[in-house]
C-alpha cells in the first residue's frame, strides 16, 4: 500500500481520553501489519477544558507519529503552516474527534484529503464533508435524505471499554476517589475526598482507597491541594489534609506506588498508571467529579456517586460555548462563573455521562453545600446493601451501549481512503 497521513483533529483532556486513544487502537487493528506505512499526526485546537498537558499524552500514545500544540493551530488552519513544517503524503485523511466540526472542513480541502467527522450530537457541514461516524441514528433524523448516505452509526466513543472482568477484593472494600484535574476542582475534590474517605473509615476500617492520577497532573502537584499551607480551603471547611510519602523502598514485596497520607493515618494509593482501568475495575465504589471520567467508570460498569461542592460556585468555570469564555474573562470571569453555575444549578439539569444517556439520574448526583459525614453515611448505606450497588452496576452496563465504536470508526476511516485510492487510479 502507499503511505498515507492521517491527521486527528482533537482538543481537550477529555476527547483525548475518550476519543482519541480507543479510535487509535482501533486504526492500529484495521491495517494490521500495513499500520507502518500509515502517519498519524495529531493537531490540537485551543480548549476552554484544557489542561496544558495534552502535548505529553499524546506523546506517550504510542501510534501518534508527530503532535503540534494547539498554540500553533490558527496558524496552520489559517495558511496551513505547522511549527514545524511538516510535509504531507499523497495519500490521506483528517479525522475529527474534538473542537469545532468546520476545521477538518478547511483542513481537508487545502489538502486535498478526505474528511471525517465524529459527530457526539449534531453533524454539521454534511453539504462538505466526506463522511461522519455518528453516535446515534436520532442525528441523521435531522440531515436531509439526499446527504444521510454520508453518515454511518457507529455508537458511542466513551462507551468503548471492555467492562471489566475482574475480582472485587473479598477483604473489605475498595473505593476510588476521584477529584478532577483542574486546579478549581482539586481545590475543592481532593480535601473533601480526603474526609469522606476519613468517615468512612471510621465506619468501616478495612476499606482501602485508590486516587487514580488525571493525566497531566503530577504527583506533586496533586498533593499541593491536600496541603493546608497551600490550599486554605482545608482550614476554611474543616476538611481532609495529607502529606505525600513516597514509594516504600523496603522490603521485597515493597508497594511501589506514592500515596497521600493524613493525620489519622488513612493511606490513599495514588494510581500513576493511565489509563487505570485495572485498578478501577477492582473498585466496589468511586466517588467522582463531574467529567468525562463519569463515562469512562460506566464504561467499566464501576457504581459512583457524583460529588458537585457549592462552596464555591465560581471554581466551576469549564463551560463550552459563550458561557465558558464569559467565565474565563479576567476581572469578572469569577462574578459571571458564579451567577452563571447559580442559573445553571436551579434548572436542575443532569451532569454526569450515564444521568444524561439515561435521562434519568441513575447514580447519584450530590449537589450543594456537601457535608462529608452525610456522604460517608450514604456510602456506608450502599456498601452494606450489595443488591444496591449490583443494580447501579446493571443499570450502567445497559446504559453505556454496544462496544465497538471505535473498530467502526476505523473501519469508515479505512474505507474512505481506499475509495479515493480507487477514484485516484480511475482516473489515471
Amino acid at each position: 500500500m502507499e503511505p498515507i497521513d492521517i491527521i486527528i483533529l482533537s482538543n481537550g483532556p477529555g476527547e483525548m481520553a475518550t476519543w482519541v486513544l480507543p479510535t487509535l487502537k482501533a486504526l492500529s487493528q484495521q491495517w494490521g501489519d500495513d499500520f507502518s506505512q500509515v502517519r498519524i499526526s495529531l493537531i490540537l485546537s485551543p480548549c476552554p477544558n484544557a489542561s496544558g498537558q495534552e502535548v505529553a499524552i499524546a506523546e506517550s500514545y504510542p501510534e501518534i507519529d508527530r503532535v503540534q500544540a494547539a498554540d500553533y493551530f490558527f496558524s496552520f488552519l489559517l495558511w496551513g503552516k505547522t511549527q514545524e513544517n511538516w510535509d504531507w503524503r499523497q495519500q490521506g485523511l483528517v479525522l475529527f474527534l474534538g473542537g469545532d466540526q468546520f476545521f477538518p472542513l478547511v483542513i481537508g480541502k487545502r489538502l486535498g484529503y478526505r474528511t471525517v467527522v465524529y459527530a457526539e450530537w449534531e453533524a454539521r457541514w454534511y453539504r462538505w464533508i466526506d463522511h461522519f461516524g455518528i453516535r446515534q441514528s436520532m442525528i441523521a433524523e435531522r440531515i436531509p435524505t439526499r446527504y444521510q448516505k454520508k453518515l454511518t452509526v457507529i455508537g458511542d466513543l466513551m462507551t468503548d471499554l471492555p467492562l471489566s472482568n475482574y475480582q472485587l477484593p473479598d477483604n473489605g472494600y475498595q473505593i476510588a476517589l476521584l477529584p478532577g484535574s483542574k486546579p478549581e476542582k482539586l481545590a475543592q475534590g481532593v480535601p473533601l475526598c480526603l474526609a469522606i474517605a476519613e468517615a468512612i473509615r471510621d465506619r468501616h476500617p478495612q476499606t482501602t482507597f485508590i486516587l487514580p492520577l488525571a493525566p497531566g497532573l503530577s504527583i506533586e502537584r496533586l498533593a499541593k491541594f491536600a496541603d493546608p499551607n497551600y490550599n486554605d480551603l482545608i482550614q476554611k471547611l474543616t476538611w481532609g489534609s495529607a502529606e505525600l510519602n513516597p514509594a516504600q523502598n523496603e522490603g521485597v514485596n515493597r508497594d511501589t506506588a506514592p500515596f497521600l497520607t493524613t493525620k489519622s493515618n488513612l493511606k490513599v494509593k495514588i494510581i500513576t498508571q493511565f489509563p487505570a482501568h485495572e485498578s478501577l475495575a477492582r473498585c466496589h465504589l468511586a466517588l467522582t467529579t463531574v467529567g468525562a471520567n463519569t463515562a469512562q467508570l460506566a464504561s467499566l460498569g464501576i457504581p459512583m456517586i457524583v460529588l458537585l461542592p457549592t462552596q464555591q460556585l465560581e471554581a466551576m468555570r469549564h463551560w463550552d460555548g459563550i458561557p465558558g469564555i464569559l467565565a474565563a474573562l479576567p476581572g469578572v470571569g469569577s462574578f459571571l462563573a458564579k451567577q452563571l453555575n447559580a442559573y445553571i444549578l436551579r434548572k436542575k439539569r443532569l451532569f454526569a455521562w450515564p444521568n444524561i444517556w439515561a435521562k434519568a439520574e441513575i447514580v447519584p448526583e450530590l449537589l450543594g453545600e456537601l457535608q462529608p459525614e452525610k456522604i460517608a453515611q450514604q456510602v456506608s448505606e450502599l456498601l452494606e446493601n450489595p443488591d444496591q450497588l449490583l443494580q447501579m452496576r446493571a443499570r450502567l452496563q445497559k446504559v453505556r451501549g454496544e462496544a465497538g465504536a471505535a473498530i467502526r470508526l476505523a473501519e469508515v476511516v479505512k474505507r474512505q481512503i481506499d475509495n479515493k485510492e480507487k477514484i485516484e487510479s480511475v482516473a489515471r
